[in-house]
This record gives C-alpha cells, structure tokens and sequence, in this order.
C-alpha cells in the first residue's frame, strides 16, 4: 500500500504519534485544530475527527479521503447525504467508553441514594443536618440500549446488587441482565425500574423517544440518567416531569445545546444533578482511541474486517 497521509483533528502525545506510525511506518501523521483542518484536508487519506465535528466541508474538498475514524462512539457530525451512498469507510471508537461511564453512572446514583446532593449543598452553608438516605442494593436498574456501555453498566450493577432489565433492538442472551425487553415494551421496562440510565446513539428513531408520555410510565420514586445523547429526550418534558414530581430526579451530562443554557431552570432543581458531557473522559481516554485506531489501521492496509464499521445509512 503507498504511503498515507493521516490527519487527526486533536492533538497527540508522542507515545500516540509512535504507536500509529508503528502501525502504519511510512504513514505522513499531522494533528491540527479543526479549524486549521482545510489546509490539509486535499492530500488526506484518512481523518481523525470527534464525530460531533462538522466535516462535511473538509469532506468535500478532500479527493483522496477514503477513511473516516471517529474518536467517539457518536458520528452524528460525520453523515450527511453526500457521504451516504460513497465508498468512504466510517469507523468509530466503540468499546472504550464502558469503564468511566459506567463509573460516572454510578457515581450519579450514589450522590441520590446517599444524599450528597444535599449535603454538598448544606457543607456550603456549613449546616450540620441529617437527611433521607437510601441503598442502591436490591433496586432495579433499567438500560435503554445495551451496546458496550450498556453491558458494562449492567456488570457494575449486578456486583453491587442491583437487578438489572435492559431494552435492545435484538433478544439475545445477555450475562448480566436479569430480564430483556424489545424497544416496543419500552413503557413496561420503565414502569418496574428504579433507575433508567439511557446508552442509546441519536438517529431518527431515538430522537425524542422520551416524551412526558415516558416519564409518566415511571415510579415517582425513580431517577432518570441520560449519558447518551441530549436529542434522545424532550428537554422540556422532562424539566415538567421533574416539577410534578412524576420522577423523583435527573442526573444529566448531556444536552440538547451545549453548553446548557444559563437560563435552563435544570440548573436551579434541587433534584437534578448536572455534569457538563464528561461521563466519558479519563486520563485513559486517548490511549484507548488510539490503540483502537491503530488496530483498524493495520487491519485497514491488510484488507481485512475493520472494528466498528459505521452503516451510513442508519447512522450507527
């Protein structure tokens, strides 16, 4: 295979330059801002991006561009119509993700269940004042989507006690789901769980799937997590959940517009906790994407079965 030239929008440590060019050793690697990515783009072959990025500009001017690997499991900046019907090859960065979300996921949980929400509040004000706390042991979990993040939320769950249901698009046996629903019994999943915590990707059908409908279906005593994707909600919808009290609390890390707006009442509800998009992140994070990469990479100058190939058609 000829030498190629390789950009990747964000900047790398050495040891990530090495473990790419030891994949590819004739390989041209740059890194660059996104802004600075148009004085490259018409002599890349592959790029680099984090699929929220815009590309489609860099993708028109780009003839030689035959790969596109996102560094994130979302590439709702990568499809657009002219991609479509192309031969360009979208990867992502699935499987890496599973570790500091589920983390996070759990992190969220506690803070409700143990009443650090509150007490974070009332350290502030140096108040010493007991309030209501709870267990996560014997609750059930419910998992909207159960791709990699799902699964690995679903094993922390269990080794803490929890028993877990799940909704996925294919019935398959799963080892650490107690129960498995298919997406039309979505409101009988979200009636029974104590926790609903969303791992879905933003494509048509998810967009919006969790109206006021949704949230009325639920326990008042439940809590809703979304570490997905902002759209996969009505923002709205769930800010009137939250004041009628159909649902107990929210702990959001994603949103519709990032950042959330100054104005947002989310940020003024005492049951709501916010994270700005940061479930994924790690010191970790960039040593697996590339690893990740680097794998394809080889896989990719073989000719053989690349990791996470993209269906641009249905947009995951």
């Amino acid at each position: 295979m000829p030498n190629l030239n390789i950009l990747v929008i964000n900047n790398l440590a050495d040891r990530h330059m090495k473990i790419i060019q030891s994949s590819a050793p004739n390989s041209n690697v740059l890194t660059c801002k996104y802004e600075e990515a148009a004085e490259y783009i018409r002599d890349i072959d592959i790029l680099v991006p984090w699929g929220s990025m815009d590309i489609r500009p860099l993708y028109l001017a780009a003839p030689k561009l035959t790969w596109i690997h996102s560094l994130s499991a979302g590439v709702e900046g990568l499809i657009f119509p002219e991609i479509q019907n192309t031969n360009t090859i979208i990867t992502n960065s699935k499987g890496i993700h599973g570790i500091p979300v589920s983390e996070h996921v759990f992190a969220m949980m506690l803070a409700f269940t143990r009443g650090l929400d509150v007490f974070i509040r009332q350290q502030a004000k140096h108040h010493w004042k007991r309030a209501t706390v709870d267990e996560i042991h014997d609750k059930t979990i419910g998992i909207i989507g159960l791709g990699s993040i799902g699964r690995e939320i679903a094993k922390k769950a269990k080794g803490m006690g929890m028993k877990v249901i799940a909704s996925k698009q294919t019935m398959t046996k799963e080892l650490f789901v107690d129960e498995l629903y298919p997406p039309e019994k979505l409101h009988e999943l979200l009636s029974l769980a104590d926790f609903i915590v969303t791992a879905l990707p933003l494509i048509e059908e998810t967009k919006h799937l969790f109206t006021i409908n949704e949230f009325s279906v639920m326990k008042p005593s439940a809590y809703f997590i979304n570490i997905a994707r902002g759209g996969i909600i009505k923002q709205d919808d769930l800010i009137a959940a939250l004041d009628q009290g159909l649902i107990k609390g929210a702990c959001l890390d994603v949103f519709d517009e990032e950042p959330l707006s100054d104005t947002s009442p989310l940020w003024d509800m005492p049951n709501v906790i916010i994270t700005p998009h940061v479930a994924a992140l790690s010191p970790s994070y960039l040593d697996r994407a590339v690893k990740l990469f680097a794998d394809n990479l080889s896989r990719f100058q073989q000719n053989k079965e690349m990791l996470n190939i993209i269906d641009k058609i249905k947009g995951y």
